[in-house]
C-alpha cells in the first residue's frame, strides 16, 4: 500500500447467497428432526446428539450472519478486525464471512448545486457564480477509508475549483481586453475546464466528476447597474456602427448610379449637400419629413 497514492481497491468474489439460504434452512430443519428422532435407551430416555444438533445451530448463524444484499450499483466494502479485504461489486443475495464488517456503498451519480458564490473575475470584477456537479464514487477504498466524509469532502473542493475558475477568465469581453475566452462567451470551454480541474482536485478520494456546469452567473448588485449601462452602450455603438457603414455604402451607391446612368449632373457643392440629406434620412431614428422642391435644382 503506498500511502502517498492513496489505498488501493481489491476486488473480492463473494458466494452466492442462495446457496448458503439453502445450508441455513437444512440446518434449522435439522436441529428439530435431530431432537425428534434421537433414539431412546434401556432407561426411557432419549439420546439427543447435542454435538449434532450445535453443529447445526452454529452452521445456521453462519449461514445467516454471513449473507446480504446488493442492489444495482452497489457495493459492500469488507473489513476484518480494522483491515480492508476487498470491495464486492456483486449484485443480489451474496455470502461472504460472517466476521467480515460489511459497508455498503452506493456508486450511483449524484449531484449537488453549489451556493452562489461572490468572486471576483480576471478584471477584479466582483460577479456571482454558481454551478451544479454530478459526481460518483469509482473507487469505494479510497472514498472512505482515505476520506473522513467525501459527500462533504466534494462540495468543498468544487467551491475551491470555481473560485479559481472564475479567477481566470473576464466575465465578458471588452475592448482592451485580450483574452478571447470569457464566463458568459465560452460556457462549454469553461464548464469542461471546471471538470478538468475538478477532477483533478479530487483524484486521489476515488471520486469521479461526470459534469460540471455553470447555472448561475452575473454581476455583483453594487455593479450590476453600472455594467448593464455600459452594456447598453456598447450595443448602442454597434448598432450606431452598422447603421452607418450601411448608409455610406448606400449613399456610395446611389451616387454612383446617377453619375453612370447620366441621371443629374452634380457639382461637389450640390453632392455635399445631396450626401448630407440621405444620411440623415438614412440614419434617423424616426421617419423624415422630406421637403418638396417645386423649383429648379439650385433654388
Amino acid at each position: 500500500m503506498n500511502a502517498s497514492a492513496g489505498t488501493e481497491e481489491i476486488q473480492f468474489k463473494s458466494f452466492s447467497g442462495y446457496l448458503a439460504l439453502l445450508f441455513a434452512l437444512l440446518a434449522l430443519v435439522a436441529i428439530p428432526v435431530l431432537i425428534t428422532k434421537a433414539s431412546i435407551d434401556e432407561y426411557g430416555q432419549k439420546n439427543v446428539p447435542v454435538l449434532a444438533v450445535i453443529g447445526c445451530v452454529v452452521l445456521f448463524i453462519v449461514m445467516v450472519k454471513g449473507m446480504y444484499m446488493l442492489q444495482p450499483n452497489q457495493s459492500a466494502l469488507l473489513m476484518l478486525f480494522c483491515s480492508y479485504r476487498g470491495t464486492d461489486y456483486s449484485t443480489g443475495l451474496r455470502w461472504a464471512n460472517p466476521f467480515f464488517n460489511k459497508m455498503k456503498v452506493s456508486v450511483r451519480l449524484r449531484n449537488f448545486n453549489s451556493e452562489k458564490l461572490k468572486v471576483n473575475d480576471k478584471r477584479g470584477n466582483p460577479i456571482e457564480i454558481a454551478a451544479a456537479v454530478v459526481w460518483r464514487i469509482k473507487d469505494t477504498a479510497r472514498a472512505l477509508l482515505d476520506i473522513d466524509n467525501v459527500a462533504s469532502y466534494v462540495p468543498v473542493q468544487a467551491e475551491a475549483a470555481l473560485r479559481h475558475l472564475a479567477n481566470e477568465y473576464s466575465y465578458d469581453l471588452h475592448e482592451d481586453d485580450e483574452a478571447k475566452l470569457t464566463l458568459r462567451g465560452g460556457a462549454d470551454t469553461v464548464a469542461e475546464a471546471l471538470r478538468d480541474e475538478l477532477q483533478a482536485r479530487v483524484q486521489l478520494t476515488g471520486v469521479r466528476v461526470e459534469e460540471a456546469k455553470i447555472t448561475h452567473l452575473a454581476y455583483a448588485p453594487e455593479i450590476a447597474g453600472a455594467m448593464l449601462r455600459r452594456q447598453q452602450a456598447e450595443a448602442v455603438i454597434s448598432a450606431r456602427t452598422k447603421i452607418v457603414h450601411g448608409a455610406v455604402s448606400m449613399v456610395e451607391m446611389a451616387l454612383r448610379e446617377l453619375s453612370e446612368k447620366n441621371v443629374v449632373e452634380l457639382d461637389d457643392e450640390r453632392r455635399a449637400a445631396m450626401v448630407s440629406n440621405l444620411m440623415v434620412v438614412l440614419c434617423s431614428e424616426r421617419d423624415t419629413q422630406p421637403v418638396v422642391n417645386t423649383g429648379s435644382l439650385y433654388n
